[in-house]
């Protein structure tokens, strides 16, 4: 089932960039309910449209690296990859995407919290079955990229 978000919808997320933004202070710029904030916002959670998080910023954080890796596998069951690669620790998300590699993954190491990138390949990647090739790219500087705390 395709979800469609409508204006309102659209408004109040674009507000949401500040996750701590008070409904009512919403509810006051879109000239809308509080009410109506609150339930379209609680509806779009439950529907998994809409997750309001902490986000970090990885070069702030001593020790932490993000790694993207590239992942060609040996099976077309790409979504079933996707979610067995998301449910690894360290990974931030699993994307089947077109191109050169089946799967792009987003992982954030930290030795700090004993999770280095030979650890993950050595506990966590070695769980998954039929990869053909994996290419990391470890990512020394970035502009506007904020992860979830996850490790």
């Amino acid at each position: 089932m395709i979800k469609r978000i409508d204006d309102t919808n659209k408004a109040i997320i674009k507000q949401l960039c500040d996750g701590r933004k008070a409904f009512s202070a919403i509810a006051d710029e879109l000239m809308i309910t509080e009410n109506t904030v609150r339930s379209r916002v609680n509806k779009m959670i439950d529907e998994g449209i809409l997750k309001i998080t902490g986000l970090v910023n990885p070069e702030e954080i001593p020790g932490l690296q993000v790694v993207m890796m590239g992942v060609k596998l040996k099976t077309l069951d790409l979504e079933r990859k996707a979610k067995e690669f998301s449910a690894l620790r360290g990974v931030i998300s699993a994307a089947v995407v077109t191109g050169r590699y089946d799967l792009i993954v987003q992982l954030i190491i930290c030795e700090d919290e004993n999770l280095s990138l030979l650890d993950f390949f050595k506990h966590e990647l070695v769980r998954i079955g039929d990869i053909l090739e994996v290419e990391t790219f470890v990512v020394y500087q970035s502009h506007n990229l904020m992860v979830p705390y996850i490790i």
